[in-house]
């Protein structure tokens, strides 16, 4: 994909798109499978939430292999599999909080941001 001309760029929001592309390789993680978010000193910006960083989760659901943005922001395009990740909100900001037990949140997590748990 070559760099857009800034008169472009409306026309091309416009249109849209999909940013999903053909699997390459196959997914590390199925769904049901406990991970962990890694902890990541990153210096630019990643769409991992530093709130559930080195948190364990359960894989939810599996959307596919997309672009990966963060390589992609700098113009490399590498894809990786984007997975629906299930955290307890216990397991995110403590048990104290007794509403917590019986919440969960969903994150979508790129394969690289993901351990086994």
């Amino acid at each position: 994909m070559n760099a857009l001309e800034a008169k472009d760029v409306w026309s091309a929001l416009h249109r849209g798109g999909s940013a999903r592309m053909q699997a390459n390789q196959s997914a590390a993680f199925k769904v049901g499978n406990r991970v962990r978010a890694k902890v990541m000193n990153h210096a630019g910006h990643i769409r991992l939430p530093e709130y559930i960083q080195g948190k364990s989760g359960v894989i939810a659901s599996d959307h596919g292999t997309f672009i990966f943005p963060d390589s992609h922001a700098n113009g490399i395009k590498l894809t990786q599999q984007l997975y629906s990740v299930r955290f307890e909100a216990a397991d995110v900001w403590g048990e104290n909080a007794s509403w917590q037990q019986l919440d969960a949140i969903f994150v979508d997590l790129f394969e690289s941001y993901l351990e086994s748990a």
